[in-house]
């Protein structure tokens, strides 16, 4: 059993459960019996690499350099997770733990020799895993953070993620896949929380005469072929999630496209043969897995929900700042006294030390464990509300009380060109400069808070560009035959109750007048919105050509207006670094 190392003087908490300790050493060395392999020649370097990427490893631009990503299913990190998580951060990740926005955490230019190692460390101390975190394996299972606590949930769907994520990892159906398998869980109504509809597999909370269950969606997906998930089953039981769940990944290991690695995902398996027809394929694979008994569980164990004390003492003086914080960052939980936290991370990074920082004001003020989200920010959660600022000024020592989560500040980035092989731009860089431009005119951003900024480094879309208010695509362009970083505008995509709505691409726009585009396309929702019409809506409605119109002059670049800095991408230091495309192709690459 895992205690809170600490006991709240004003709140009655029991010890946490164990969570499902996913981590095998026996994983490692199986790895490491493969390196052994293909260094006596026994393994191709194409069976090499899909090893390494079963077990979560992926060879980075830079040679002998290599990132190593964890699976966090649901997002959830315990007292021991978040003591591996530190301490691994510190000995092999540069100090930087980097949230993604599948909920995972990524470490990056880990030397090539010191890989066992790290995976070793993480199973032991952690009881953390890697295995088929990528690779054409069912990856990891995101969730909404706020299940458990959202007042609009039909159940808590936590239980049900630890279930799925023990149920699919190593079995023979769920790794070996024609491509990649992303699945999530989520059950607020009135949203899509998890993102189901951008998924391969997405599972939504429905409670239908009483009894608990899943709408069951299947095929969403981003990159070069956008789709909204299909509806294969508008409910079924809880007590036949496992089945089904299955049935989804069987039927597209069966029928995925293992000849075309770029037309390989359950979506184009989807688009071959039609919709009414996988649909059949799903209920025929369900009714074997019925016939052969099935696929029943147990509910692991759950904390018993954080209880206010009586005769509550009166918070500290809140310090300047917390009212603008608080506005974005708390909001109040079903269960009345407590609120949830949620820690804005610029870039999604967070050092082994403001970790365990948080870790300890978890154990301190909330439930004693951490939720990672798939904006790459971080929830507590059970804070007793009148404890907000108390809060609010341990997470100011931790350089963590920053304002604007969930709002036009809180800008989503893949890792880009800074170490993934696909990428052709620095994202992460671009990132900074709109977040640092945008945090600086306050004037400008209070015209279009709830704008949502995304940008990935490549088409594949990682951070998840097509559904953004603003999404930004690194591209390039040759002026003199010089590499010129752009980003390709796509407007007006949002994940909806109802489906996916992809933005369309409105403006090629070089990089250094990317926070300049940003500008004017807020000056444009401010003068043309209407009454109570949030940004993303506006950007979906907007027609493309009035978009274009208003960003032409930024658009164009010739070779007597480029300067040096427009050929350099943001955290290079020489012009034409790393912009003549991926290393490799793509069949190496795509993760």
């Amino acid at each position: 059993m895992s205690k809170l190392p600490t006991q709240h003087p004003d709140v009655e908490v029991s010890p946490l459960p164990a969570r499902l300790a996913l981590g095998q050493e026996a994983d490692v060395d199986r790895y490491i019996a493969r390196l052994e392999a293909f260094e006596r020649g026994e393994l191709t370097a194409t069976e090499w690499k899909q090893e390494c990427r079963l077990n979560g490893v992926y060879d980075q631009r830079q040679d002998g350099l290599m990132m190593i990503r964890i699976k966090v299913p649901g997002g959830i990190l315990t007292p021991r997770m978040i003591e591996a998580f530190a301490t691994a951060s510190e000995r092999w990740g540069h100090d930087r733990n980097h949230v993604t926005t599948r909920q995972n955490i990524q470490y990056h230019f880990v030397p090539e020799a010191e890989v066992e190692a790290l995976l070793r460390y993480l199973a032991d101390a952690g009881g953390l895993t890697t295995r088929e975190a990528c690779g054409n394996s069912v990856r990891n299972f995101t969730a909404c953070p706020r299940a458990g606590v959202s007042h609009d949930e039909p159940f808590d769907v936590t239980p049900y993620v630890e279930v799925l994520a023990a149920h699919f990892l190593r079995q023979s159906f769920s790794y070996g896949l024609p491509r990649k398998f992303k699945p999530s869980i989520g059950g607020c109504c009135g949203t899509d929380c998890s993102a189901a509809f951008i998924n391969d597999l997405g599972l939504l909370a429905r409670v239908q005469d009483g009894v608990p269950g899943f709408k069951v969606l299947a095929g969403g997906g981003t990159a070069t072929l956008r789709r909204s998930a299909l509806v294969v089953e508008e409910f079924v039981p809880a007590t036949e999630m496992l089945e089904a769940a299955e049935a989804v990944v069987r039927v597209f290991n069966r029928i995925g496209n293992r000849g075309n690695i770029s037309k390989a995902r359950l979506k184009w398996a989807i688009d071959k043969i039609g919709p009414a027809a996988f649909i059949g394929e799903y209920h025929a694979e369900r009714e074997k897995l019925r016939l052969a008994g099935g696929r029943p569980f147990k509910l692991p164990p759950q904390p018993t929900p954080p209880a206010l004390k009586a005769g509550l003492p009166q918070a500290s003086r809140p310090l300047d700042g917390y009212e603008a914080w608080a506005a974005d960052s708390a909001r109040p939980q079903k269960q009345a006294g407590f609120s949830t936290v949620e820690v804005r991370l610029v870039l999604g990074d967070l050092t082994g030390a403001q970790l365990r920082g948080l870790g300890r004001i978890a154990a301190e003020h909330g439930e004693g464990e951490l939720r990672l989200t798939v904006e790459q920010n971080v929830l507590l959660r059970y804070v007793p509300t009148w404890k907000l600022p108390v809060v609010h000024r341990e997470l100011a020592g931790l350089g963590l009380a920053k304002a604007g989560v969930k709002t036009v500040l809180d800008v989503t980035s893949c890792p880009g060109a800074s170490s993934c092989a696909m990428a052709v731009t620095q994202s992460r860089g671009l990132a900074r400069l709109l977040t640092d431009e945008l945090e600086a005119r306050p004037t400008v951003t209070a015209k279009a808070k709830e704008l949502s900024i995304k940008i990935s480094g490549c088409p594949n879309g990682c951070g998840q560009h097509h559904v953004s208010g603003l999404g930004f695509q690194g591209g390039m362009r040759k002026i003199d035959g010089k590499a010129v970083p752009q980003y390709l505008l796509h407007v007006g995509g949002a994940v909806t109750p109802d489906g996916a709505r992809f933005g369309r691409i409105a403006a090629k726009v070089p990089l250094r007048k990317v926070p300049d585009a940003v500008e004017r396309l807020i000056a444009l929702y401010d003068a043309e919105k209407r009454d109570g019409e949030r940004p993303d809506d506006y950007f979906g409605r907007v027609p493309v050509e009035q978009v274009k119109a208003a960003l032409a002059s930024l658009t164009e670049l010739g070779a007597d207006e480029a300067g040096d800095a427009d050929f350099l991408d943001l955290d290079e230091h020489r012009q034409g670094v790393e912009l003549t495309g991926p290393k490799g192709s793509p069949e190496d690459h795509m993760c």
